[in-house]
């Protein structure tokens, strides 16, 4: 195994547990409890986790920003209601705009299960390989930076590929959503991509599980009006709904 492969398989074992013990890793492993510590170092390094005497705890900060990998097995259950609600606002042959975001991997694969004749324009390096059989379909990148933490495409050239295509529905998510600010993004390159895609869409779309609700995070992304549906795994709260009603915004989430 890679050292990258056994510090993301740590970092998953945080995520769920909120602690590791060096010299359990050490045996399950295989290797020296020094190579653990140095595991342990290169993920508090990057803001992962605390070490602590004998192990490390993880870091709470919501600020931080997981691998895609980590990211993409959080909250699964929730991501999967989500994708086929968002399916079933699609239409057959429609033409689509999906960000990079973890969400959208997972309606891309409901949208797959159950529409035919889509055009796909996309910035994930995900959505791009899970598509490569999709019958009938066509599948246009981006292009652009390529962020390897986030498996996306940014910049200019990503930019301007979003904004010479007009789609029926751009479907997108985000880091954090919050009454009084919108929805927001940990980074400016991720938050000027979404901005991007709210102008080249008719039905704009915001994907979000119900962990991002009041939340923050660095980069504001847009006020709530600039969306038409919000799509969630939650009812969210009364407070909330209030706001969706104000803001003329149809939010859609599971009857159970």
């Amino acid at each position: 195994m890679l050292a990258l492969e056994r510090r993301n398989e740590i970092l998953e074992k945080l995520q769920m547990e909120k602690r590791v013990v060096v010299s359990e890793l050490s045996q399950q492993y295989g290797v020296s409890e020094e190579t653990i510590r140095r595991d342990l170092d290169k993920l508090e390094k990057e803001g992962y986790a605390t070490k602590s005497y004998g192990g490390a705890v993880i870091n709470e900060n919501t600020g931080i920003d997981l691998p895609f990998n980590i990211r993409k097995n959080q909250n699964v259950q929730g991501k999967q209601k989500i994708a086929e609600l968002a399916a079933a606002l699609v239409e057959d042959g429609d033409h689509i705009i999906l960000d990079a975001s973890s969400t959208a991997v997972f309606v891309a694969k409901a949208l797959k299960e159950t529409k035919s004749r889509l055009t796909v324009l996309t910035n994930s390096m995900e959505i791009l390989l899970s598509l490569t059989d999709a019958p009938e379909w066509e599948i246009i990148s981006t292009g652009g930076v390529m962020d390897e933490r986030y498996l996306t495409f940014i910049g200019i050239e990503a930019e301007q590929a979003i904004r010479a295509h007009f789609a029926d529905k751009v479907i997108f998510s985000c880091k954090a959503f919050s009454r009084e600010r919108g929805y927001m993004e940990s980074k400016d390159s991720l938050a000027g991509i979404k901005r991007t895609m709210l102008t080249s869409g008719k039905t704009r779309i915001l994907a979000v599980d119900s962990t991002k609700f009041d939340q923050d995070a660095f980069a504001v992304v847009s006020d709530l009006r600039d969306v038409d549906i919000v799509i969630t795994d939650e009812q969210p709260s009364e407070a909330w709904m209030r706001t969706f009603e104000r803001a003329d915004v149809r939010c859609v989430y599971p009857d159970d």
